[in-house]
């Protein structure tokens, strides 16, 4: 076996749901090639990350513009040639203007989509390892934690090195591998439709938003709570700043330094009663340029963190 039979193939797809009255609705793709029905996912491509394909996949294959919400977890198969292939899956819940704006024309790979029930689903899903992604969906519903918003804490890409820098630690610039580290994770970033960015005072910072903010529109605000000069005199103000985030309900992204993210995780922890595991707590050890996803249930802030996730640039 070579290393690229020996190397899994990636994927990424979404459990893409609606609200028809009082009836959750999921959406499912039959397949022209392969004749069957499933969920809508597709392959990663070079330089991507996992949440940018989920997102560019269902906009390929059913129109549909989306926004992810907590993942769902991985599946795992052969496929006919030997090789193994990972999914991944979110939720991702779609609006009205979503659905009305949507241009689907039956083409090669998808032949038709289909808005069913959560039951209708597991009839008409072919394979069981789809199911057992709609069971997991079934069981967020149930519980009132199938809508979440997200706090997105990012490190700063690569900046020029202490010793080399003879200014101020915060104006810092970017290495050229820090600009293409941030250019790598916007998209990926986007995939979750932030409301809001916030970034630190120090340039490095600014410039590792600066290519999500051209995608998304969003003007930063800059703000020396979550800075590392703040962060380093004792005078950080990140525990009020990311609970009036948690309060608004709003997805965020926060873009600071390795020393305070701790501190976020740790009071988001907190503010939505999370026991602070091993796992929960690493997700604050970032490298330059990685980017973790914290999962709240809109309706339930306080019922814990619904799903978490860490996601590294494909530029290095």
């Amino acid at each position: 076996m070579t290393d690229a039979q020996a190397t899994p193939i990636l994927a990424a797809g979404a459990v893409c749901w609606r609200m028809a009255g009082s009836k959750v609705r999921v959406l499912l793709v039959h397949r022209t090639q392969h004749k069957d029905v499933s969920l809508p996912k597709g392959k990663v491509e070079l330089g991507e990350t996992l949440p940018e394909t989920a997102v560019r996949e269902i906009a390929e294959e059913t129109g549909l513009v989306v926004g992810l919400g907590a993942p769902l977890g991985q599946v795992e198969y052969q496929l006919p040639s030997g090789r193994d292939k990972v999914v991944y899956y979110w939720s991702a819940e779609v609006d009205a203007h979503a659905v009305e704006t949507a241009r689907f024309v039956p083409n090669e790979e998808i032949s038709g989509l289909e808005w069913v029930s959560l039951k209708k689903a597991r009839q008409r899903l072919t394979y069981p390892h789809d199911i057992d992604i709609i069971d997991v969906f079934a069981e967020r519903i149930k519980a009132g934690r199938a809508r979440t918003f997200a706090i997105v804490v990012v490190r700063h890409g690569k900046a020029v090195p202490v010793g080399s820098w003879d200014g101020p630690d915060a104006s810092r610039p970017l290495l050229l591998r820090g600009t293409a580290q941030a250019a790598s994770i916007a998209l990926g970033l986007a995939a979750y439709r932030p409301k809001k960015i916030i970034t630190s005072t120090a340039a490095r910072c600014i410039a590792t938003v600066a290519p999500l903010a051209r995608l998304t529109g969003i003007e930063p605000t800059e703000s020396d709570a979550i800075s590392q000069d703040a962060f380093e005199s004792g005078e950080s103000g990140a525990v009020g700043l990311l609970g009036r985030r948690v309060r608004k309900k709003k997805t965020t992204v926060l873009c600071s330094h390795g020393p305070v993210i701790p501190e976020l995780i740790a009071e988001l922890a907190s503010l939505t009663n999370t026991p602070p595991s091993r796992e929960f707590m690493s997700m604050g050890y970032l490298a330059t340029g990685e980017f973790s996803v914290l999962h709240v249930a809109s309706e339930y802030p306080a019922s814990g963190i619904v799903a978490l996730e860490t996601h590294s640039p494909t530029a290095e």
